[in-house]
């Protein structure tokens, strides 16, 4: 920008004034800083940093070995005549890695002693404005730093490498996972105000809980508390913050965070519908507890065995993601794993093959999701204790057959005979439709968006979340399959068939 000797200048009592105005927050840049130094100089400003590269201004014809010897405090400043210019250079402080930099003003009249000091008291602020940024910035790259940390430990926590998760916590948060159980929380704002949720969140927890910006939704900051203390200092926080929802799991072992996270989720969805805004994980009555406990440790072994020639390493982690996987989309999985969405659907893939199971039938999901979690309760456990005598024969229907469970599915779903919208027969055929709302409407003779109203309409009845797929679907699946009113597929598809039960073909 060449500099304009006639353009007005500020008086000598409004120039320090108008350099500290660039000094307010929100108003802090270099550029503008070097821009206003023009004008009030009636120079062109160029502002470099120690290798001749500009930070600031437009570049200027100069002497480079000049310009060294001040970047490298050869020289404090110079200042030279060069045909009808003149010239005056300055040392800045840059902060590190950079030794300093050099503020070049070039201009047709002579810098007299007001213009010099101007000059000086500019390069002064222009260091301190750049040592401050280079403080923010370093500040924000150690605060992300630390944010993957925290979702690498819940990540962990998420395969259930709990090992893992205690190594990398112990030397960033001293005692945070030195405990068995833990609770997930997860609080909902809108994306724009969610890191300032998260600040609230590790303010109210006082860093005694594993508080993460959720890879998946953003909308959701996860919070890992080991402590009983942090749920309710959570509520308080979310008393205070209208439009902001808490779900929260029933206590878990840390080896079940994932399953923990999802049971967050489903009360999330139930806090929505709450004046309080909060919900935790209703410590209900879920199917696997109703079934015979070796018949159901015998089936699962025998649906999972596929997987057992596999490496210790890799069965545990097709296991941890397919459970994932089923609780929700590809997307939000591999977001929550920190691998890819191929890499998610790859490891399913490898599993619906190795167990002869198709995914995209939704009872089969449900069935499969049964396994793992009765699994994963098995692998808590002391050893079980050798199954009766046709144990080892179980199947599904076998399972599903009792009259504990047959009595807790019958009057789940009762609940929504009360509804005049018929919404327990629209519930089993989008079912029956593997969750299609379209092929679920043309079998019923509607619209589409009548099923998904239906639908919608059967979650506040049942206290479960339907439309996302999860631990909430697939107990309402497996009460249509204990109840008789859908078909029980056949897992594992080796065995025959349950003389009686209908089955998937």
């Amino acid at each position: 920008m060449a500099g304009r000797d006639d353009a007005p200048r500020p008086t000598d009592a409004a120039w320090a004034e108008q350099l500290l105005d660039h000094l307010r927050p929100g108003g802090a840049d270099v550029g503008r800083i070097v821009d206003w130094l023009a004008a009030a100089t009636g120079a062109a400003v160029c502002l470099y940093d120690d290798t001749g590269t500009v930070l600031a201004g437009t570049a200027l014809t100069l002497e480079r070995r000049l310009l060294a010897d001040i970047a490298a405090g050869r020289l404090a400043s110079a200042a030279a005549q060069d045909g009808g210019r003149h010239v005056r250079l300055v040392r800045v402080a840059l902060p590190p890695p950079a030794s300093a930099g050099v503020l070049a003003l070039a201009r047709t009249a002579p810098f007299d002693r007001r213009v010099s000091d101007v000059v000086t008291r500019t390069a002064t602020v222009l260091a301190l404005l750049l040592r401050a940024q280079e403080t923010a910035a370093a500040g924000h790259r150690l605060e992300r730093a630390t944010a993957d940390l925290r979702l690498a430990v819940l990540q962990l926590l998420m395969v259930e490498d709990v090992v893992a998760a205690r190594r990398v916590a112990a030397g960033f948060w001293p005692g945070l996972l030195d405990t068995d159980t833990a609770c997930v929380y997860v609080m909902e704002t809108g994306p724009g105000d969610r890191d300032r949720l998260a600040e609230e969140c590790r303010t109210a927890t006082g860093e005694r809980a594993l508080v993460v910006r959720c890879p998946a939704v953003d909308a959701h900051v996860i919070v890992l508390a080991p402590h009983d203390a942090a749920g309710a200092r959570l509520r308080t926080l979310l008393r205070r913050r209208p439009g902001t929802y808490l779900g929260g799991s029933a206590r878990q072992s840390l080896a079940r965070t994932a399953t923990a996270y999802g049971q967050a989720v489903s009360a999330l969805a139930v806090a929505r519908f709450r004046p309080g805004r909060a919900a935790v994980h209703a410590e209900r009555t879920h199917p696997e507890r109703l079934m015979d406990p070796a018949a159901l440790r015998a089936w699962t072994a025998r649906l999972l065995r596929p997987l057992d020639t596999l490496a210790h390493h890799t069965r545990a982690e097709l296991l941890a993601t397919t459970r994932l996987g089923l609780e929700f989309t590809a997307i939000s999985a591999a977001k929550v794993l920190g691998v890819s969405r191929n890499t998610v659907r790859a490891r399913m893939d490898r599993v619906e093959g190795l167990l002869h199971a198709d995914f995209s039938d939704l009872t089969v999901r449900a069935a499969v999701h049964l396994a793992l979690t009765a699994h994963l309760a098995r692998t808590e456990d002391e050893p079980p204790p050798a199954a009766p005598d046709g144990a080892g024969a179980a199947r599904l229907g076998d399972l599903l057959a009792g009259p504990a469970l047959r009595t807790w599915a019958h009057d789940l779903l009762g609940r929504l005979d009360g509804d005049a919208r018929d919404l327990r027969r629209t519930l089993r055929a989008w079912i029956a439709a593997d969750g299609n709302a379209e092929r679920a409407a043309g079998r019923l003779g509607v619209h589409a968006q009548t099923v998904r109203d239906h639908v919608r309409g059967a979650e506040p009845v049942l206290e479960r979340q339907l439309l996302a797929s999860g631990s909430d679907l697939y107990e309402v699946v497996l009460a249509h399959l204990a109840a008789r009113e859908l078909t029980v597929p056949a897992l594992p598809r080796t065995q025959p068939d349950l003389p009686g039960a209908p089955v998937h073909g």
